[in-house]
């Protein structure tokens, strides 16, 4: 133990956040799979087996975490080149499989062979996605280029990941088209060229959906639901001809969850008291936040968003301390998303955004979204670690690769 302590490094700031929020996880994860357990996918009312598969996560996790920290972050430029192209065939497998849930496509998940378990495909394809982009915005720094010379190395992958996720995953799409965005601009891309980008990427979402409204089978009420959804949130109290209002309907686990947290007052319920999480479908993922301030009130949700911000600052500051351009934008590209889609998840269950699905990072259950959260977290923590080599020769064959292409 002493030796595993004495090889982390990085950050300490940053690690004591992030192990901070992992085990505070186990207790609303803990008291959330009560409603899975005793439902028709539990097994007997047994809520220790969701406790040890969210510890088997963690885990995991924290392997990933730890291994990664490690790796000099100036191989990951080489090694996002290797895994894109992997990404993209494990995404058109994904897409494939052709699985719906409630008669819409919502294929997002492939079986790992063997061990049988469960991978969301987009999480993995996300982080790799932004160091690719990173690593390109590094090699083209302070060097002048058209648009046109961009389309082909920066915008055809990104595109093509985009699509492949879009049809199964709009919120994903979304939150990862904006935060390519974001590095792009950061990375000193022209505005008028990320302008037409921008419009570029509406186009194609109006003609996606056009298609899926002339094809509705070739993806089962995927743009019907993001409709709807959207409709629900956007939609305001309808006055009555007597002058008083009618509130208006509202998706049940939305509503679900503002009154677990309205019913949670200021220190809350206490752990392992909350009453909703009996009516959340998803009280142990994407409405986790409603559950934790139910059973820890107005003062454990703060503390939470107070961690994710504490995150947040870590991760400007060592982006800021990183001694290249590559470093600096990587830490950002893989780190702000993190927090980004913290603040989603935290906001859907007060009701700021329409419902999108997004788990809430190292708090949630589900291994695809720990993995890749700490998989990011690692390489913001190895950028905190490690320098740039100076001397030529320490050059490996990834770096050599990420130079040429």
């Amino acid at each position: 133990m002493k030796t595993l302590l004495k090889n982390i490094k990085g950050d300490k700031v940053l690690w004591a956040a992030i192990a901070v929020l992992a085990l505070f996880s186990f207790m609303p994860v803990y008291s959330a799979s009560s409603n899975l357990a005793f439902s028709g996918s539990g097994v007997g009312g047994n809520t220790l087996k969701y406790l040890i598969k969210h510890g088997v996560h963690l885990l995991l996790g924290f392997s990933i975490l730890y291994g990664i920290h490690r790796i000099p972050y100036r191989y990951f430029r080489g090694l996002s080149y290797i895994a894109l192209p992997i990404v993209v065939v494990l995404l058109i497998v994904t897409i494939l499989q052709g699985k719906t849930i409630d008669s819409a496509n919502a294929s997002r998940w492939i079986t790992i062979p063997i061990v049988g378990m469960s991978f969301q495909t987009s999480a993995l394809a996300s982080v790799v996605l932004l160091t690719f982009v990173a690593g390109y915005l590094a090699r083209v720094f302070d060097k002048k280029y058209s648009f046109k010379d961009s389309l082909v190395p920066l915008w055809l992958p990104v595109g093509v990941v985009l699509v492949l996720i879009l049809p199964a995953n709009f919120s994903t799409t979304a939150i990862m088209f904006v935060m390519v965005a974001t590095l792009v601009f950061i990375g000193g891309y022209p505005l008028r060229y990320l302008g037409i980008i921008f419009l570029s990427g509406i186009l194609l979402l109006t003609l996606f959906i056009g298609v899926n409204k002339l094809k509705p089978e070739l993806m089962p009420n995927r743009v019907d639901t993001w409709i709807k959804r959207i409709e629900s949130f956007m939609a305001k109290d309808e006055v009555l001809a007597d002058g008083t209002k009618k509130e208006k309907k509202e998706q049940v686990q939305v509503l679900n969850a503002k009154i677990a947290i309205a019913t949670g007052g200021i220190i809350g319920k206490g752990p392992g008291k909350s009453e909703q999480r009996n009516l959340l479908s998803q009280s142990s993922s994407d409405f986790i936040y409603a559950i934790v301030v139910e059973e820890f009130g107005l003062v454990g949700g703060l503390l939470i968003l107070f961690t994710y911000l504490i995150i947040l600052v870590r991760i400007l500051i060592i982006s800021q301390k990183a001694t290249n351009a590559y470093g600096k934008l990587l830490a950002i590209g893989v780190g702000l998303p993190i927090v980004f889609q913290a603040f989603i998840n935290m906001g859907v269950a007060v009701e700021l955004f329409p419902t999108t699905g997004q788990t809430l990072p190292l708090i949630s259950s589900g291994g695809s979204s720990i993995w890749m959260t700490c998989m990011a977290l690692g390489m913001v923590l190895s950028v905190s670690a490690q320098e740039e080599p100076k001397e030529k020769e320490e050059l490996n064959p990834l770096d050599i690769l990420s130079e040429t292409i």
